[in-house]
This record gives structure tokens, sequence and C-alpha cells, in this order.
């Protein structure tokens, strides 16, 4: 066994690892990288198909970022935020809000949504809202938040944190509820701070702290695959293709919040990952969906609260990429949204980021909202109003200056271009899953894809957690080269921008050859 590994079993305790498992074998030891390659202490090489647990931009060893760093370094590296300001936190914190409130949002109109078969919203008898499932209707405007204060912190969970105690505290402040309660998705993970956890619904993740935790409420998620409301027979496509339903799922939103409003204490906030929630198993949402639960949710006059710690930076790519010609190849293609609301249009009241924020560097994360929940916050010394929350690391030098540089590479022509290639690469190579037996479903939501391993897809038996069929197959991967995880029976293919098509077919083609081995 090599030395570090041995120090590593000695000493380490990893996070969500069976540790008896852990111990029996030797483990990979990364000690360089460059690219989408990442390269262990024995000198064998991988294509890293998660982006270091979904993290990494650009591609590792990324030449502007290692200047932007070394550069703040010659500087400095860390002071308080605690009475103190500095100027990469502030640059940032500028172009955060930048990059937060888009013209397309302002607008609301959306050519996007002219081109999809979402509803507008409409009212019922009673009041209810209903979907019309008309092509070509743009949906009437929501209100646009403006984003404009940025709270600066360490990772996803804390980001996620913050806003909850923002939404909590406002809401008690503008007289809306004296007891504010939060409503999210069945299978949510929104980190594992006691309030984050407190907002998720995996059993397996949170069940033994539920002692700990404050009550939320939860309502079925738009899982298409899985839907108990699609009469749909499984077909070798993406679930939301074929589906056939009448959204239930946004009719039991709805009812959702019409019984607690009855309750006499309306829901405070909506708290959703946009178009993909990740742990629960990389589960898109249909077109539209957002939008309208949006609506709903605002008519409400719930607050939105959006995490974007997975979703943000350029995930969710292009909902709907040209494909360029040739010559087309060599133009700057037009950019997508940075963050999954914006390609619904939809702007929420707090937006949660981390995890890519800056690069895949260093830790840091950011928590927006607008200028009326800011002034919630705002009195005299003596009335203590102030927000009492901080991290010893808010606005770290080091890590605003990754920050800055990253959301540089993410606005310039060519890590668009590279983005759109990444896309379309996965959109070719996927397709060659449908022949395994194995595969239930494959979900590809810009440059995410989820790929759910079953008994058998006709009937879309799934395999026993204890099986580890998923766990089994990345352990195969490996061996081919290629690094993922598992998110219980669903793998996840989630590279670095900066990996090209070669390598995407490199990465499809191990998953393949892992499944075959099941």
């Amino acid at each position: 066994m090599h030395p570090l590994a041995k120090l590593d079993h000695l000493y380490l305790w990893h996070p969500f690892t069976q540790m008896r498992d852990w111990l029996k074998r030797e483990p990979l030891v990364i000690v360089q990288a460059c690219g989408a390659v990442l390269r262990d202490a024995q000198g064998r090489e991988y294509l890293d198909a998660n982006s270091s647990i979904w993290t990494n931009l650009h591609g590792h060893n990324q030449p502007r970022i290692n200047a932007a760093i070394r550069q703040q370094l010659r500087k400095i590296a860390h002071s308080s935020a605690l009475g103190y300001a500095n100027e990469p936190a502030s640059r940032l914190a500028e172009q955060l809000v930048k990059a937060a409130n888009p013209c397309c949002v302002a607008q609301a109109g959306s050519v996007h949504r002219a081109r999809t078969l979402v509803g507008q919203a409409a009212r019922l008898p009673g009041g209810r809202l209903a979907l019309e499932t008309n092509a070509g209707e743009t949906p009437a405007p929501l209100p646009v938040p403006a984003l404009r204060k940025v709270f600066l912190s360490d990772d996803g969970a804390t980001a996620i944190e913050v806003a909850l105690k923002l939404a909590y505290e406002f809401t008690r402040r503008a007289g809306r509820s004296a007891k504010p309660k939060f409503l999210s998705l069945d299978g949510a993970y929104h980190g594992d701070s006691l309030g984050a956890v407190a907002l998720g619904h995996i059993d397996r993740f949170h069940k033994a702290y539920a002692g700990l935790l404050f009550k939320t409420d939860k309502v079925m998620a738009p899982y298409c695959y899985r839907c108990p409301f699609n009469r749909a027979r499984p077909e070798r496509a993406d679930a939301r293709q074929y589906r056939k339903c009448r959204w239930q799922c946004l009719d039991a939103l709805e009812r959702k919040f019409e019984v607690q409003r009855k309750r006499g204490n309306p829901y405070a906030a909506f708290v959703f990952e946009p178009l993909l929630q990740g742990a629960a198993g990389m589960i898109p949402q249909p077109a539209g969906w957002l939008r309208r639960a949006a609506q709903i949710a605002r008519a409400h006059d719930a607050l939105l609260l959006a995490d974007e710690v997975m979703t943000g930076f350029g995930r969710t790519g292009f909902l709907h990429p040209p494909t360029p010609s040739p010559a087309q190849a060599l133009s700057p293609a037009p950019a997508p949204p940075l963050f999954a609301c914006h390609h619904e249009a939809v702007q929420p009241d707090f937006l949660a980021l981390a995890k890519g924020l800056t690069g895949g560097y260093l830790p840091m994360a950011a928590t927006l909202t607008s200028q009326a929940v800011f002034d919630a916050f705002l009195g005299e010394y003596g009335e203590f109003k102030t927000f009492f929350h901080g991290h010893s690391f808010t606005g770290n030098q080091l890590g605003a200056a990754a920050a800055l540089a990253s959301l540089q590479l993410l606005q310039g022509a060519r890590s668009i271009r590279a983005r759109q290639q990444l896309q379309q690469a996965l959109r070719d190579q996927l397709p060659a899953l449908w022949s395994l037996p194995l595969v239930g479903d494959i979900r590809q939501v810009g440059l995410v894809a989820g790929v759910e391993l079953v008994r058998d897809w006709r009937t879309r038996e799934p395999f026993d957690l204890r099986d580890r069929a998923g766990l089994r197959v990345c352990q195969a991967m490996a061996k081919r080269g290629v690094l993922t995880r598992p998110i219980g029976n669903v793998i996840v293919l989630m590279p670095p921008y900066c990996t090209t098509p070669e390598q995407v077919q490199c990465i499809v083609a191990a998953l393949r050859w892992a499944v075959s081995t099941l």
C-alpha cells in the first residue's frame, strides 16, 4: 500500500463513506491534475467525470485562476470581514449582482417560453390555479425582485442556512407570520448544517438527526420517470419526453399552499433546486414546471428560495442549444443563463450559490437577496436588528480572487463555445446506453446527466440499494480510467467544461462497459 494511503487509513474519516468498506481496500490518492485529467500517487490517470464532486468548472490547474490566486497572494491571503472591507470581495459582490439580474429576467416574457408547450396561469372557480397547455403562449410576467445584496460564506449548506435565517426573520419583521414555515420538495437535499437538513427530505441522510430539527413540510417533486401519475409505459427515451399526465404535481403544490393558508399561517418561503434536484438522483423537472411552481408560490405570497449550489454557473447549459455548422463553430455562441432559474425567467428572493463559485478551487459561498430583505435588518445599534450570523473566512480574498477569475472565464466566448460543445457531446454519446437492459432512464440537463440503473427497464423495477449497483458500476469505471460517484442507483456524469468530445466518448464507453458487467 502506498505510504499516503496508509496515512489516510490511519487518520482520516471521509464524508458520506462507510469506513468499514473504505478500510478494506487501498484508496486512490489523487496527487495532481490538469484539465479534465486526474493523476494518482501510482501515476495512473483518470478522467474527472463528476468535476470533483460537482465543483470544478473550467478544469484543474486553470492558468487564469492560478494567476489570479498568485497575484492575490502577493497582496494578502485573508483578513476579517467583521468590521473591515477588502477589494476582491467587494468586486465579487458587484459581479454576482450583475450576473444575477439579467435583462431577460427583468423582461420576464422570454422567447424561450414561447417555444414550449408550457401553460399560462388561469384561475378556476374558487381561485385555484390551472395549467393551460397551449403551444406558443407566453405566461404572464412574475414579480421580479432585484437581487442587490450579497452575503458571503463558506459552502453550500451555509449559503442555505443564511437564506433560511434571513427569510425567517424577514417574515417575522414584515408581520407576515410569527412562526414562519417552509415548504420544500420531496427528495430535497440542501446541505448538512441543521437548518439545511431540516429543509431536506432524504431519510437516509437526515433521519438520524430528526430529534435536532425543526419541522418543514414537503410536496411531491416532478420525478417523471417514477411519478405515480405518469400513465405512459416505459420507452427508450427520457421520461420527460413521453410522459402522460395532467400536471398533478402542480396540483399537489397548489393544494399544499391552500391548506397552509387555511390554517392561518401561510408558508414563508418555497425552497427548491431549479431545473434539477441533485442529490435526489439528478431528477430533472419537465419544461415549464419551475415557472408554474414559482407562479403558485407567488400567488400565495411566499418567498422563493433557489438553491443553485449545484446548478449555478452554467451547469444547466443551453436548454435549446443550436447545432452549429462548421462555419458557425468558430463564432461566439449566444451566452446561456449562468443560473438555472433564469432559463424559465424566474427570479428568486434568495439565491444560494457555492460549489462552482471559485471554479472548484477554494471553499466559498454566497447568498444573494433583495434590498427589502436587507432593509429589514437596518436599525440603531441598540435595537439589535443586526443579522447575527458570520464566518471567520467570510469574504476571503483568495476565494474572491478565484471567483472573479472564474466569472470572467464563464462570460468569455471560449468558455461559452466549450460548454455548447460539451453539452452536444453528451447528447451525441448518451443514446448508446439505451441498448443496455439495465438502463431505465437517461436524463440530461445541459452539462449534467444522470443514468438510472434498474433490474428491468420494462417494469422500472429498481435495484435494492444493498445491491450497491451504482457503486459497483463506478468501481468498474475506475478500472477504465474514469472517476465518478453514484447517487444510489443513478450514475452521475458532470465533467468539467474543458472536457473534449473525445473524452466524453471515453467516459460514456467506460460507463457502457461497466453496466454490461453487472
